[in-house]
C-alpha cells in the first residue's frame, strides 16, 4: 500500500507556529520522517520549532530530507517519491506559505497522482488567499500571475494587460515581487494604470508588521510623487488589482 504525501504549510514569517498552523497538522508533522523540501536547512528549523509543542517521532538528525528546489530536473522526481511507493509517509513542506502555489512542488504533486499516491493537503496560512480576502476586491473571481517580468518594458505591457483583463471579465489580478523591488513594481503600476482601478499592496502578512491598504491607483501616485511609500522595502508583499 502506497504512504500519502502531506502538503505542509509554513508560517510566513518569523513567529510562534502555533499562532498560523493548527495542532492537528503540526501533530501529523511530528509523526513524519521523511520530509521533501525547498532547503534541508530551513526544513529542519522548521520541524524544530514543531517540536516545542509535539515531539517529534524521532531525532531530528534521524529524520530523512530531500531538497526538491528550482535546480531539481524532472528526471530526479520519481526517486524523491519512491519511499511512498514502498509504503512510507512523507511531508512536501513550504519554506513559507502552502506547499505547491507559488512554490516549488506542483510538478511532484501531480506525479503522486499518477502513480496513486494518496495526497493530502493540510490547513496553513496562503498569503496570496489573506490577500484578497483583505483586499475588498473581488473574491469571487480572480487569478493569480505570479511574478510579473523583471524588464521595465515587458512589465509595462503585462500590466496594462491584466488591468484590460480585469476591466473586461471584473477580475481580481493578483502577483507577487520580489522583495527588494516591491518599489519598482508600485511605481510601474502608478504609472501604467489607470487612475481609477484599485490597487491592494498586502505586506509581512500574519506578522506583527502586517499592512493591508486598498486606494485607487491615483491615490497610490499621489503618496508617491509626495516620497511616500508604504513600509514595504525587501518585505515579502502581494499586489492585486481590479479595474473598475
Amino acid at each position: 500500500m502506497n504512504g500519502t504525501l502531506y502538503l505542509i504549510p509554513n508560517s510566513l514569517g518569523p513567529g510562534a507556529l502555533d499562532e498560523v498552523l493548527p495542532a492537528s497538522v503540526r501533530e501529523t508533522t511530528a509523526q513524519l520522517d521523511y520530509f521533501i523540501a525547498e532547503n534541508a536547512k530551513t526544513a529542519r528549523a522548521f520541524l524544530k520549532l514543531v517540536s516545542a509543542t509535539h515531539p517529534l517521532g524521532k531525532p531530528l538528525q534521524e529524520i530523512e530530507i530531500r531538497e526538491l528546489n528550482i535546480n531539481t530536473a524532472a528526471s530526479e522526481l520519481p526517486s524523491l517519491l519512491s519511499p511512498l511507493l514502498a509504503g512510507r509517509n512523507a511531508g512536501l513542506v513550504s519554506e513559507a506559505g502552502v506547499p505547491a502555489v507559488a512554490d516549488p512542488g506542483a510538478d511532484l504533486v501531480r506525479l503522486a497522482h499518477q502513480k496513486n499516491i494518496p495526497v493530502k493537503p493540510l490547513v496553513g496560512p496562503s498569503s496570496i488567499l489573506l490577500a484578497l480576502m483583505a483586499s475588498g476586491l473581488n473574491g469571487q473571481s480572480f487569478a493569480f500571475q505570479g511574478y510579473l517580468p523583471t524588464d521595465s518594458g515587458q512589465r509595462a505591457n503585462r500590466l496594462r494587460q491584466l488591468e484590460q483583463r480585469s476591466r473586461q471579465e471584473k477580475q481580481t489580478q493578483i502577483f507577487i515581487e520580489t522583495p527588494y523591488r516591491n518599489e519598482a513594481m508600485l511605481e510601474a503600476i502608478a504609472n501604467y494604470c489607470t487612475s481609477s482601478t484599485l490597487l491592494t499592496v498586502a505586506t509581512d502578512l500574519t506578522l506583527a508588521t502586517e499592512t493591508v491598504r486598498t486606494q485607487p491607483v491615483q491615490s497610490w501616485k499621489n503618496e508617491i510623487t509626495a516620497g511616500r511609500f508604504p513600509d514595504f522595502k525587501k518585505k515579502p508583499t502581494v499586489f492585486l488589482l481590479l479595474a473598475i
